[in-house]
């Protein structure tokens, strides 16, 4: 399975995201009720639908149901710009009754659609621990064939390096901007 580099930025962001709400201070496991709190917060969350999107997909964690894994692995390979109308995924995509009504909220935004899509593929990535390993076995093979086109390893490396820091950098000027955006609104930094 191909991953584009949206995807690939989004995918360590929303994992964060979701590990923040997991667990508290003394390890208890607190997930259910921090998203239920998360849900009741989404007339916010609204706003910041399309800067942050992997902090406001997790409120549908677990509330779709993939019908037909190829459709969603194909949206993984795709940038933003080319992905599919909400709509066209609903023979691939269902909503579980409970977060119907918050996509339907949010399909009333501009942006609705796009987030949805952008939700449903992170919830597929994180549901499936296995597509990080073909990631993995994916990036290694590019190598592999790197190394076989005349590269040295050492290039090979330093381009996975490289490829790694803009990720990293990208997902660090999100985090800014979000941070940023929460400190406009009142919030206190995290730091």
């Amino acid at each position: 399975m191909s991953i584009s580099p949206f995807f690939l930025q989004l995918r360590s962001s929303y994992q964060s995201e979701m590990d923040d709400l997991s667990f508290d201070s003394e390890g208890r496991d607190v997930l259910r009720q921090r998203l239920t709190e998360k849900r009741q917060q989404l007339g916010f969350l609204l706003q910041m639908m399309e800067l942050s999107p992997e902090m406001v997909a997790v409120i549908f964690h677990q509330g779709f149901q993939f019908k037909k894994p190829s459709v969603l692995e194909h949206l993984l390979a795709q940038e933003p710009e080319e992905f599919p109308e909400w709509e066209s995924l609903a023979d691939a995509v269902q909503l579980t009754p409970w977060s119907q009504e918050l996509a339907q909220q949010i399909l009333k935004e501009p942006m609705g659609g796009w987030f949805m899509t952008v939700a449903a593929g992170l919830e597929y990535m994180y549901s499936r621990p296995n597509a990080a390993a073909t990631v993995v076995h994916e990036e290694e093979d590019d190598q592999d064939e790197e190394v076989e086109e005349g590269l040295s390893d050492d290039d090979v490396g330093r381009s996975v390096l490289d490829s790694d820091a803009d990720a990293a950098s990208g997902a660090r000027e999100r985090e800014e901007a979000g941070a940023d955006w929460m400190a406009e609104q009142g919030f206190d930094r995290k730091e």
